[in-house]
């Protein structure tokens, strides 16, 4: 079974990842095939400041392997520096109907939160997320609630590309955190 999973560098890691996540991660390590990814494109389509970013990276990479993130065990590594997250963003998003994207939970309360200051990136994150899954032919994502609706939407990118050029992505399952 391979597993994907990021977490946003969008400020100190707390307890609260741990418990939600991090937790589960070295759970999953022992049993499965995982890829966890600091998923610093996703957490530049809200307003953010450089310096702070690349801080809030190192420290991510610090806290995955504090608490046991094994890279013996998992692939660990920072989404930005693999290319091919934004090319395969670019072809899914060609496969997504906008109104699929404008019904998002989370694009809704982004845009209400930044009053019409959010820019096209916060539309099309859960692209970029089904981009970053499906790469790894992953089969199973573990999420917050607050992401069952991305992963589910990356399931139906996924059929739409199979229907058209063949059985070449996995459908990946939920697991809730």
């Amino acid at each position: 079974m391979r597993v994907f999973s990021g977490i946003q560098p969008t400020g100190a890691i707390h307890i609260g990842n741990y418990l939600g996540a991090i937790k589960q991660f070295l759970e999953l390590q022992e049993k499965a095939e995982c890829v966890f990814s600091i998923v610093d494109l996703h957490a530049i389509t809200i307003p953010y400041q450089s310096q702070e970013l690349q801080k809030n990276i190192l420290d991510a990479a610090v806290c995955y392997l504090a608490a046991g993130i094994n890279p013996e065990k998992s692939i660990l590594f920072v989404q930005s520096s693999v290319k091919e997250h934004t090319e395969l963003a670019w072809l899914l998003g060609t496969l997504c109907p906008i109104g699929d994207l404008l019904r998002m939970t989370q694009y809704k309360e982004k845009s209400k939160e930044f009053k019409g200051t959010a820019g096209a990136g916060i539309l099309n994150y859960p692209i970029l997320m089904a981009a970053d899954i499906l790469l790894y032919k992953t089969e199973v994502v573990p999420v917050g609630k607050d992401q069952k609706q991305h992963v589910e939407l990356t399931r139906t990118i996924a059929r739409r590309f199979n229907k058209l050029f063949g059985k070449t992505l996995i459908e990946p399952e939920v697991k809730l955190q």
